[in-house]
């Protein structure tokens, strides 16, 4: 009989003990301390050679498909949420060990018609809370939400900076689209992408990195009980602290834009329009809107984390019917989007008037604030330009927070809102 016929030669066939497929490369060497057989013995007892099993011309090999596994079970580098350097490693010689057991349907995740639900995986070791790679984690998701968004609405941000700066000219939203189609192009509506892209993405880095730091901060400094009986204080003054530091990084970049996009011919873009505005008005000149861009940010950012933290709590503490921990990530993350655009409302209202002096301020050499009032009017700083405002910030405001839950879901970490604030897990207590 051949090979193919014999049980013990065939891999893989029913009935076959899983120990007798375990090849040990230390079989033949612990072998030689016992007695050496005869060859006749030998050729008795040895077994027919088991043919190798030959992989199809061009497929992977098991380390490789380890490997691939490995790369689509993680989409980020594995320092942002692997407490170990050997992690990808172990993962590697045991594949079968990051494989996570099947989790039951969630509440949100659209499991109709039999299909699975849809998820977002995310991966199985957990970035630690209030480490340093949580940190880094929220660093680097708060670039990735700020960045992106302020580029993604230049043409808005456009109009709306020359309807403050020339109400005459840009009446309103769809004349002023329409003004600039006309006198500089399509290619027009997004001049000033460069400055605003680096500058909101370090003022992302600072304003969520350091909200988290802080507000983990001033709730250990109030201990367990007031952190979450003052919790609205504590995202208050977090996000406050937090973007007193942002706007340090936003100002030059942000008095640039603004030049370039409001004064036609002055640059077209950074590379040209940041050393003109140095050479115009000298270095101090680019945090000459300092003082007004923490009037209007610092509002904004309070607004902004304190009403989403708490309108993400009323919803789901009354409009959800399953605790946070049940929902699926999807729905999670449209609950961010929703109550992020929500708060974006408030967000435009509060901080509309300083965000007309920074405009002001920063396209007029020279000017000052009380310029900006007497020729403004103090109507005109709540009202010029904010019906524009409203829709813009409402859209980047939920569009910021659901980049930055995806972003925070993807490296393991829980969205954000839904729950109070705690000090330390052994410090969780039920307060009545």
């Amino acid at each position: 009989m051949g090979d193919a016929a014999d049980p013990t030669c065939a891999i893989g066939l029913k009935g076959k003990p899983k120990k007798e497929l375990t090849v040990s490369p230390l079989s033949s060497s612990s072998s030689s301390n016992k007695s050496t057989p005869t060859p006749a013995e030998s050729a008795q007892k040895a077994p027919p050679p088991t043919p190798a099993r030959e992989s199809p011309p061009g497929s992977p090999g098991p380390a490789a498909m380890a490997l691939s596994d490995l790369s689509r079970e993680s989409l980020l580098p594995s320092f942002l949420y692997s407490a170990s350097p050997f992690t990808a490693a172990s993962r590697l010689a045991s594949p079968s060990s990051y494989q996570a057991a099947p989790a039951p349907p969630a509440f949100g995740a659209g499991a109709a018609r039999g299909g699975k639900p849809f998820s977002i995986n995310s991966p199985n070791e957990k970035i630690e809370m209030y480490s340093p790679a949580f940190y880094a984690a929220c660093t680097a998701g708060g670039i990735a939400s700020c960045g992106l968004t302020h580029m993604a609405v230049t043409p808005l941000d456009l109009v709306k900076c020359n309807m403050q700066i020339n109400p005459e000219k840009y009446k309103s939203i769809s004349s002023g689209f329409g003004v600039l189609l006309k006198e500089q192009g399509a290619r027009g509506f997004f001049r000033g992408w460069v400055p605003t892209l680096l500058g909101y993405s370090a003022q992302g880095a600072c304003k969520f990195g350091f909200y988290e730091f802080f507000k983990k901060t001033y709730s250990d400094m109030a201990g367990p009980e007031n952190a979450i009986k003052y919790k609205t204080l504590i995202y208050l003054a977090g996000s406050a602290s937090a973007e007193l530091i942002a706007d340090v990084a936003l100002c030059p970049m942000e008095a640039v834009k603004v030049r370039v996009q409001t004064q036609p011919g002055f640059a077209r873009g950074l590379s040209d329009g940041l050393p003109k505005f140095i050479k115009a008005e000298g270095a101090a000149g680019l945090y000459k809107g300092i003082v007004p861009l923490w009037g209007r940010q610092i509002p904004y950012t309070m607004m902004k984390f304190a009403s989403f933290e708490t309108i993400v709590e009323l919803i789901y503490k009354h409009a959800v019917p399953v605790p946070k921990s049940e929902c699926s990530k999807p729905f999670q993350l449209g609950i961010s989007f929703a109550g992020g655009y929500i708060a974006g409302v408030f967000c435009a209202i509060v901080s509309h008037p300083a965000d007309n002096l920074v405009s002001f301020l920063n396209n007029a050499k020279g000017a000052t604030m009380g310029d900006a009032v007497k020729q403004i009017g103090v109507l005109g700083l709540f009202t010029r330009g904010l019906p524009l405002r409203i829709v813009m910030i409402g859209t980047l405001t939920g569009a910021q927070w659901g980049i930055y839950d995806a972003f925070k879901v993807m490296v393991g970490l829980p969205t954000t809102g839904g729950v109070a604030p705690v000090p330390a897990a052994e410090e969780v207590k039920a307060i009545a």
